[in-house]
């Protein structure tokens, strides 16, 4: 059974820091019952496992039978694995003129998809520097055209939207994942330029 000085306090209040008449017991092997604090405390010490308040705001507060070392040590991983289920999603910025050639188009596009296997969302835009803006309508057909070029992998969540010299779109991926490590999409990408190379 753990003891702690008042240094030392621990995260949770445990076993004689439990300050209430009575608690609800869970633990392995325990059936979750209402029972005073003392005889949760005997039954504590007769299993030599430690009296953890995991619930203080239950009525009457729910209190777990194990080592309290053990209890830290699930909590953290706990808190590990929904960390990595975590998906960390970048807003990558593609960036076009009103009249953008075609090969630097594709280059474009090309990155765009990378961006959208990657799970990443993609944010194009058309920047009008002077007097472009009278190519304003130029502008938003090559986005919507950019659009419709990834519609098979990316859902377009808004339509191209002017705000001051830029007009926007936001692309999403379809496929919700986890984004792929930088080795992975590198990998893949290797892996793409075999097989184009054993085709051609």
């Amino acid at each position: 059974m753990v003891k702690f000085d008042k240094k030392n306090q621990p995260q949770y209040r445990i076993n004689e820091q439990i300050r209430v008449h009575e608690v609800r017991i869970v633990g392995d092997d325990v059936e979750s019952t209402v029972v005073p604090l003392q005889r949760a405390l005997q039954m504590a010490e007769e299993r030599d496992v430690d009296l953890v308040e995991i619930s203080p705001n239950a009525t009457p507060p729910v209190c777990r039978l194990i080592d309290y070392s053990k209890f830290l040590y699930q909590q953290k991983k706990r808190q590990k694995e929904l960390k990595a289920k975590q998906v960390k999603v970048e807003v990558k910025e593609i960036r076009f003129g009103p009249q953008t050639a075609e090969a630097d188009y594709n280059f474009k596009l090309k990155h765009a998809i990378e961006f959208l296997n990657e799970g990443n969302k993609v944010k194009a835009y058309v920047f009008f520097r002077g007097r472009t803006i009278i190519f304003k309508e130029q502008g938003e057909v090559l986005l919507l055209r950019f659009a419709n070029d990834l519609e098979e992998i990316a859902k377009l969540e808004s339509m191209p939207k002017l705000e001051g010299k830029r007009m926007t779109i936001m692309l999403s991926p379809k496929k919700s994942g986890q984004p792929k490590k930088k080795g992975e999409t590198e990998k893949a990408k290797e892996s793409s330029d075999e097989e184009t190379n054993n085709n051609n």
